[in-house]
């Protein structure tokens, strides 16, 4: 999937370095987006239907601890799954579009162009096997 536009795709931090609160560390593969905005968020609805590749998205928030805990996490296996397009969106930076999302981190896993799973909590083994479930 590609996000290229410039206000779509937002790289924080340095490789390596932590991620912060609710912020995403440079991924050098490119298959992680970061939805700043409700619009974002629904261009990326849009190309995950359209393109039909598959996708997995991650609802968090900056104030949630367990959040924070996964982040880095699923920045990581974004490197060992390139086949999904990773997607990180703060339920308070797109509220609109996550009005929905009653519980945080949650993820959806889509697959042509419709979602077809739904994960709720942290985790990094069981998140790593659904990742591999779907990719």
């Amino acid at each position: 999937m590609d996000f290229d536009n410039s206000e779509k795709k937002v790289k924080m931090g340095e490789e390596g370095e932590k991620a912060e609160r609710g912020k995403l560390p440079v991924n050098e593969q490119g298959n992680l987006t970061t939805a700043t905005r409700d619009e974002n968020l629904k261009d990326i609805f849009h190309s995950i239907r359209m393109e039909k590749a598959p996708a997995v998205i991650n609802y968090g928030a900056s104030w949630c601890r367990v959040c924070n805990q996964i982040l880095p996490s699923f920045q990581e296996l974004s490197k060992k799954f390139p086949k999904l397009s990773f997607v990180y969106a703060d339920i308070d930076e797109c509220p609109e579009t996550t009005q929905n999302i009653r519980y945080t981190p949650t993820f959806h896993f889509y697959r042509d162009g419709e979602r077809v799973d739904e994960m709720f909590g942290g985790g990094e083994e069981r998140l790593h096997d659904r990742l591999w479930l779907h990719s």
